[in-house]
């Protein structure tokens, strides 16, 4: 039998009597501590303060909101799983297919009802003598040596070496990570080559997503969903290939689509939620988002960002009692983070909010020119200008006058309307005011200006001013979209340039401060795993509570 002398386990399962049994297996295998979890929550709750070398989890929940699948989908999200535990999952052979897609891409393994104690000990044996196989990759994972960790998978999968297919997975995350997309795309679709495996299909839609290529994404995911159509992480990135498409109806489908298969994921419940509520859809928003809030509130995978939207309702309501509930929760978030400067600014837009509806105009005016005097700084992110931008709306739609709001408005929309989807995205927060609404959707239309005078310039023969008045802009205005355009001229006419090696080393940083190579629209998407992707947890990695 599998010999897990000092391990420590969670043992996860509603029914007392199979609980009991397992915990029973587990210690006559030598585990010297056995958790026990009798609901979802619980166990959550244990998984993210404490690790287990190894977790059993059951897959129904009878009389419980959730099931395994969910928890370790939003655990794999958080990036709360560590590479060291194993985590296996017990079902029927009824839920088989469901826990397959789970199988492929972060259990270890699962076990079909009825099992012997001999089995589990095998299937953990199992997943053990994989992670110390994997672990030269893994340890460099860790490392952050992600080029190394790269070179290991690819060489393994290439030598169809023990674990190559999961070897594949790892490298093509990693490759996905180091922003070789093109290299990742081969690579996915290398094993759907050789095994027509459904992570490896969404693998190729996620690198053509990230290459800047939403369309193909689209084109790939809809070939996949015909074929696994309750493939939820399939619906997460559909919807992520439709907003950057602008297609904002077709995403919110897709959302709803995976919050119906995983209807107790927080995360999901969120995204969905966030993007209905800024296509309008209030009453649907708040559903989604309270549920979240009531599944996961305490939890690490829940964002604060769903208080400051139910807030924006409340306010919008008049609903002062709920107003104060969700500011309140806010804060004992930030009791808990103290450090996040992310969590403190949330916390402000619902305070300004509370302030609003209570008609404190001038802590209001306080509050909204502290919060606009950082506009251009590095931490205000496409987030922190929705959030500015609703309520300035908002005081707007109360007479409020605010002398400087329309260079404020103009800054706003010429840092981040940076494509056709974020400034509509942009424009819906502002919705409760139709004026402001319209101007930030026409400041699209002024970067799409700035670049145009820039490139006419590159036409008419004189490249290098074009990258020169690009980088000006760009700087000027903090626009990613400008400043990559200014290193897209700088690179189709390089050897055209006589200082192109210096004019590179002037927008780099600029490239990097402003992250304009991955600018993309996201929507409650700040864990730290991607849909379909492979949790690989390094211990500084940012987590939605920082910066």
């Amino acid at each position: 039998m599998m010999d897990l002398y000092g391990a420590s386990a969670l043992v996860v399962d509603g029914n007392p009597t199979s609980r009991s049994i397992l915990v029973a297996q587990l210690r006559d295998m030598g585990a010297r501590t056995v958790v026990q979890s009798p609901r979802i929550a619980d166990a959550r709750r244990q998984l993210e303060f404490r690790t287990f070398d190894v977790v059993v989890c059951e897959q129904n929940f009878p009389n419980d909101r959730g099931t395994g699948q969910e928890l370790l989908d939003d655990l794999r999200r958080a990036g709360l799983l560590p590479f060291a535990t194993v985590f296996i999952m017990v079902t029927a052979e009824a839920s088989y297919a469901r826990v397959a897609e789970a199988a492929e891409s972060a259990l270890d393994s699962y076990l079909l009802k009825p099992f012997t104690a001999n089995q589990l000990a095998q299937r953990i044996g199992q997943a053990r003598h994989r992670k110390t196989v994997l672990k030269d990759i893994f340890d460099a994972v860790e490392a952050r040596d992600f080029e190394r960790a790269a070179h290991l998978c690819l060489r393994r999968f290439e030598q169809r070496g023990d674990y190559w297919l999961y070897s594949a997975r790892v490298g093509a995350e990693l490759l996905l990570r180091l922003q070789r997309f093109d290299e990742a795309q081969r690579l996915y679709e290398a094993v759907v080559a050789a095994k027509a495996l459904p992570w490896a299909k969404l693998g190729v839609a996620r690198a053509q997503l990230d290459a800047g290529q939403p369309q193909k994404a689209s084109q790939t995911l809809h070939g996949l969903i015909g074929e696994q159509a309750d493939y939820a992480d399939a619906y997460d990135v559909m919807g992520r290939a439709q907003i950057e498409l602008g297609n904002f109806d077709a995403a919110l489908a897709a959302y709803r689509m995976a919050t119906e298969l995983t209807p107790h994921s927080i995360s999901r419940l969120q995204r969905h939620g966030m993007l209905a509520h800024y296509c309008g859809q209030t009453d649907v928003a708040q559903e989604l988002l309270a549920r979240s809030v009531r599944l996961g509130l305490d939890s690490k995978m829940f964002d604060a960002q769903s208080l400051v939207l139910l807030g924006f309702m409340a306010l919008q309501a008049g609903d002062r009692k709920g107003l104060q509930r969700h500011w309140e929760d806010a804060q004992r978030i930030l009791e808990r983070h103290p450090e996040s400067r992310r969590l403190r600014r949330l916390a402000e837009v619902l305070e300004i909010a509370l302030l609003l509806h209570d008609m404190q105009v001038a802590r209001v005016l306080e509050g909204l020119r502290a919060m606009m005097a950082e506009i251009l700084d590095e931490a205000f992110d496409f987030e922190a200008a929705c959030n500015l931008a609703t309520l300035l709306a908002y005081v707007a739609q109360r007479a409020i006058q605010i002398d400087e709001v329309e260079s404020r408005l103009v800054a706003v929309g010429l840092r981040f309307c940076t494509s056709k989807a974020l400034a509509a995205l942009l424009a819906q927060a502002a919705a409760p005011h139709p004026p402001y609404a319209e101007r930030l959707m026409a400041l699209h239309h002024d970067v799409l200006g700035i670049i145009e005078r820039a490139m006419r310039q590159s036409l008419a023969g004189d490249p290098r001013a074009a990258v020169l008045e690009l980088l000006q802009q760009g700087q000027a205005t903090r626009n990613a979209k400008i400043v990559e355009s200014a290193w897209g001229v700088l690179k189709r006419y390089e050897t055209a340039i006589a200082d192109a090696a210096d004019l590179a080393q002037q927008i780099q940083p600029w490239r990097e401060r402003l992250q304009s190579f991955a600018n993309r629209p996201v929507i409650g998407d700040k864990a730290a795993r991607q849909a379909g992707g492979v949790s690989l947890r390094v211990m500084d990695i940012k987590t939605e509570h920082d910066a």
